[in-house]
């Protein structure tokens, strides 16, 4: 789809939010990009807006969110806690910017409906930064599926998993971030379940308590099936360090698997391929797969196409996570 709208010719970014991942993750993979560049940081600590805004060379740094919006930026990155994404996406979109907005998309999905409803009234896009579709590995992945070279898909499975003990960060505030391990990782293995096997239809799980006993849950697991058939499957953690996070893809002519793209690993990505009358291929890759979705979102705001992965997307997400949830009560 394309919006009318005057044409880009390069990106000025604003970066609304100054976590660890702004500052490790987006703004590093921002500052390689030759069409993007940073203009304004906003952080309701001003010292935090203009020390990130220094360090990634930007002309200014904000703690007043509608003056941030009034500087000289065309794009908005939105990393800041889950509980103001809902009036900082719409406010950007009342502003005439388009919006890379962090996952989850919201608190709940009638916050989001909100938020994709005013950037379709603003005519500006918006986009859910779930990069882990990005990796080169899942691409080949998605296109050994499409091709039909593992036949009627049976099952999808993803996991991730990690160890991170409660404290004050907002994802341990169930007010600020809306619930724990299934809110912040879960939700990219839902998006990783679309992308692999399509539409889902109905979802079977749980989320609990089984090792840290905080606001939010610690663990979460969930059988989902397909609406063209088949099932997915995620385990998603708080309490494990040594977990294998990886995705298996199981057809009826053979199955994939591809290990060291979710997490933090720092070894090379790697996809195996075993078919029916062929031999095992493995094929490994490095990416830095925030590099990878900026590139695409870079491509689709200057080119005045909707994005790959849209606020949609983000809804439809939410609405599984809220039906896992209800049904743990």
């Amino acid at each position: 789809m394309k919006i009318k709208r005057k044409s880009i010719v390069k990106l000025r970014w604003g970066a609304a939010g100054c976590g660890n991942f702004t500052e490790f993750g987006f703004l590093p993979a921002l500052n390689q990009l030759k069409r993007s560049k940073l203009i304004s940081v906003y952080s309701s600590d001003i010292n935090r807006a203009k020390s990130i805004a220094t360090k990634f060379n930007a002309e200014a740094g904000y703690n007043n969110y509608s003056e941030f919006l009034q500087s000289n930026i065309n794009a908005v990155y939105i990393g800041s806690r889950n509980s103001d994404h809902h009036s900082q996406v719409i406010q950007a979109a009342e502003a005439g910017k388009n919006i890379l907005c962090e996952k989850p998309i919201a608190l709940n999905s009638a916050q989001a409906e909100e938020m994709v409803k005013a950037c379709e009234e603003n005519n500006v896009f918006l986009a859910i930064n779930f990069v882990h579709r990005f990796h080169p590995l899942s691409y080949k992945a998605n296109e050994i599926i499409n091709k039909g070279m593992l036949g009627k898909i049976v099952s999808v499975s993803v996991n991730f998993n990690v160890d991170y003990p409660p404290n004050n960060n907002f994802r341990f505030k169930k007010e600020q971030s809306g619930g724990g391990a299934l809110r912040d990782i879960g939700t990219h293995m839902i998006d990783l379940l679309r992308f692999f096997g399509g539409e889902i239809t109905d979802v079977k799980g749980f989320v609990d308590n089984i090792v840290y006993k905080s606001e939010v849950d610690d663990f979460s697991a969930a059988v989902l099936k397909y609406k063209k058939g088949g099932y997915g499957q995620f385990n998603v953690s708080f309490n494990n360090p040594k977990a294998f996070n990886r995705i298996e893809i199981l057809g009826y002519n053979g199955c994939i698997s591809i290990e060291n793209i979710i997490g933090g690993s720092k070894k090379a990505g790697k996809l195996t391929i075993n078919l029916k009358g062929e031999g095992k291929k493995a094929f490994r890759r490095r990416a830095n797969k925030q590099l990878v979705l900026l590139r695409s979102i870079q491509k689709s705001f200057i080119k005045n196409e909707q994005p790959e992965i849209t606020g949609n997307d983000g809804l439809i997400n939410m609405r599984i996570m809220e039906e896992l949830e209800q049904q743990c009560l």
